[in-house]
């Protein structure tokens, strides 16, 4: 009975992983479905878990829910998604143009890394709104709102184009005098289903990270450079940096190959688990009540003002994290607007 029984899941593992993208296959290009879960379909197309790094949204084409809820890539390390009863469209899938079209519904955009030539935009109710910094952005077709929990984003109607930076949201139904960005309380949306649905895909993601980036430790075969790798264990494609280590805006962390022997780090907290060198996870040894982790032959992180640096084996530690959303280099990380 064991014997059967370990045969199937063997067998069940064995077509799993056959049946999706190989270890870092193809790179996935912007509008790749990442995951969804209920009712949604691209056109005509309903989607299922088998869609899942197989289906990518050419320029027009549009990803709707029911209820369902969706999870499609854009450029590096930026992470789109919509919620029940919504409708997005793909503009423009270019690395150096980004566009989407919010015409119903809800969507959450994940910004964990930007370069100054990514021209990244999401259009709701017929207005452009550029994301000009890492964070995290909501848009609302329906209401009208644009929200920037963390970074910085340029709202472009016609002549009238504003700035609104994190902790600050906009009312694009506001046609008369000139649009004005509000503060708003973020913590009344932390509790909403799309925003906590956004950050337990965050937290996935970077451990899928941990996985895959351990395969490239030091640039191994396979390794071509940041980007989306596809982990098939976490049947998802995630986003592995090309240095340092950098934290999504719910604060979970991402690694490059260099950098995750020295993971987890967590912007607040630790993880609730830790890496192994052999990709597999193992428990934390030593909490402190700081937040900061030791283990075996690894100096506990450096904190200051709840920053935790990357540890140094055989160093007390290996830098502070300072300014900034994330990490470059070997010298710092951090979490800043």
């Amino acid at each position: 009975m064991r014997l059967s029984r370990l045969n199937w899941f063997t067998s069940f593992i064995l077509a799993a992983i056959l049946s999706a993208p190989a270890w870092g296959a193809t790179p996935a290009l912007p509008g790749t479905l990442n995951y969804v879960e209920g009712q949604a379909a691209v056109g005509s197309e309903a989607l299922n878990a088998k869609s899942i790094g197989s289906v990518t949204l050419q320029s027009g084409q549009t990803l709707t829910t029911q209820t369902g809820k969706a999870e499609i890539l854009l450029t590096p390390g930026v992470f789109f998604r919509v919620g029940d009863n919504s409708s997005a469209t793909l503009v423009s899938p270019s690395l150096t143009n980004t566009e989407v079209s919010l015409a119903k519904g809800q969507a959450m955009v994940e910004v964990a890394e930007i370069y100054k030539d990514n021209l990244l935009r999401v259009q709701a109710d017929g207005v452009a709104t550029q994301l000009l910094k890492t964070g995290l952005y909501g848009f609302d077709a329906d209401s009208g709102d644009v929200r920037v929990f963390k970074g910085e984003a340029l709202v472009q109607d016609g002549d009238r184009n504003v700035k609104v930076k994190g902790g600050h949201e906009l009312d694009l139904n506001n046609t008369t005098g000139k649009l004005k960005a509000r503060k708003f309380n973020k913590s009344a949306y932390e509790e909403s289903d799309l925003y906590r649905f956004s950050n337990l895909r965050s937290q996935y993601l970077a451990e899928a990270n941990v996985d895959a980036a351990g395969r490239y430790i030091g640039g191994g075969p396979g390794w071509y450079g940041a980007g989306w790798y596809w982990d098939p264990f976490f049947t998802a494609y995630t986003w592995i940096p090309g240095d340092g280590m950098f934290y999504s805006p719910f604060g979970w962390g991402f690694y490059s190959p260099w950098f995750v022997p020295y993971s987890p780090f967590y912007y607040g907290r630790y993880y609730a688990y830790g890496y192994g060198y052999a990709g597999h996870a193992r428990p934390y040894y030593g909490a402190h009540p700081g937040g900061h982790v030791g283990r075996p032959g690894y100096a506990a992180p450096h904190v200051e003002n709840g920053f935790h640096s990357a540890p140094s084996p055989g160093a007390s530690h290996f830098g502070v994290m300072g300014g900034g959303f994330h990490g470059e280099g070997s010298h710092s990380a951090g979490f800043g607007h």
